[in-house]
């Protein structure tokens, strides 16, 4: 059987409307899809259709409508893909599927309203076609990572796998903290770096190395150390933070800005052989706090300058904060808001701990009084201020 005669076959098992009835229907609780090449999606397409090409429907449908009752209209450019997409989807179980006939052809020469769904670049839908294939993505999400703004706190083990693929990403801003200097012992883990860039600020290092895997990041460099008096001007700027810190100060003074701020927080932490990571967003589960109201003591947590840690280690874990970031920025997925990760790396597992908020936490617990910004000492204790 050939390619037309599928098509005719498939036309008997299927509902077709013409432009007039979807048009009429665009403003329902239906949702339509786009299924076409991604290089016609970008040349137009009709409002609020979403974008799963044909090869990719089977594999990416259940993801996007997991209601086999939901209404469904898909379209092609003349009819045909899209006859046999709603075969498909109807094979697949669902209910209410109808093909658009003539396609976006006819609905173009009926006068029906189309847009431009995308503001993208020719280069950047090349550079991002892999995301904006992705049904979950599309142009619309790729655009809202351009448009997003992420800080990272520090540029150093974790830091460097997070800034590098949120800049392959396409995430509009990234803003990097970190005081220190590159040194020979960081080239082990710390994959901005290199020897070239040995006793040069590392958010210097860390802006050219993204600068030159994607032009088109905004890199903003805050060589300084947070603290509680610059805490809140620089984190209140972006729309994610990402601690990256390897020090139990930086990280409380973190969940504290973050409680006034109400930005989520992507937490890692890594140490050995062993990595965590977890979201905290304000107010609407755990904090760190609720994690360790104290900082366990200097014995059982050692700085990895005296512990040690395995170099790929914090590859993983920033890898997964990455993650973290794009899905909170994309609103898909479940996010670990709630939950700890926890990676041993010797015996490669995984472990996902419930984490359920402190009704007596010192810092979240009163969320009309967020805590006071203070610059924790070593152990984590009020430190005295000049």
């Amino acid at each position: 059987m050939n390619y037309h005669e599928l098509v005719a076959q498939a036309r008997k098992s299927i509902t077709e409307i013409d432009a007039a009835t979807l048009a009429n229907r665009l403003n329902d609780d239906l949702l339509v899809i786009d299924v076409r090449e991604s290089d016609e999606h970008g040349e137009g397409a009709i409002p609020g259709s979403v974008l799963i090409p044909r090869g990719l429907l089977e594999l990416s449908i259940e993801a996007r409508v997991s209601d086999r009752h939901a209404p469904l209209v898909v379209y092609c450019a003349g009819g045909q893909r899209s006859a046999l997409a709603a075969h498909t989807l109807i094979e697949m179980g669902y209910r209410d599927v109808a093909s658009l006939t003539g396609g976006f052809t006819a609905w173009k020469a009926a006068g029906k309203s189309w847009r431009q769904p995308t503001g993208l670049s020719d280069k950047q839908r090349g550079r991002y076609r892999r995301h904006t294939t992705l049904s979950e993505v599309g142009t619309v999400g790729q655009e809202k990572l351009i448009g997003s703004r992420v800080l990272i706190i520090g540029a150093g083990g974790l830091g460097s796998p997070v800034a590098l693929y949120l800049a392959a990403a396409g995430v509009g801003t990234i803003g990097i903290v970190d005081p220190d200097t590159v040194d020979l012992s960081n080239l082990q883990r710390q994959i901005l770096h290199n020897e070239r860039k040995l006793g040069r600020l590392k958010v210097e290092s860390a802006q050219e190395t993204l600068n030159a895997l994607n032009p088109d990041v905004k890199v903003e460099p805050h060589a300084t150390r947070l603290t509680a008096s610059n805490a809140l001007e620089i984190m209140g700027a972006y729309d994610i933070v990402i601690d990256g810190a390897d020090n139990f100060p930086t990280r409380y003074l973190v969940n504290d800005a973050s409680l006034h701020l109400r930005t989520p927080v992507v937490h890692g932490s890594i140490l050995r052989f062993e990595g965590q990571a977890s979201v905290f967003i304000p107010y609407e589960g755990p904090c760190y706090r609720c994690l360790f109201r104290h900082p366990p003591p200097p014995e059982l947590a050692p700085p990895c300058a005296e512990a040690g840690v395995l170099g790929v280690l914090p590859g993983i874990i920033g890898s997964i904060q990455a993650m973290e970031a794009i899905k909170l920025l994309l609103s898909i997925g479940e996010s670990l808001a709630g939950r700890l990760l926890v990676y041993d790396a010797l015996s490669q597992e995984f472990r996902t701990l419930r984490l359920n908020r402190d009704p007596q936490c010192p810092t979240c617990s009163n969320e009309i009084a967020p805590p006071s910004l203070i610059d924790y000492d070593e152990s984590c204790q009020a430190a005295t201020l000049p």
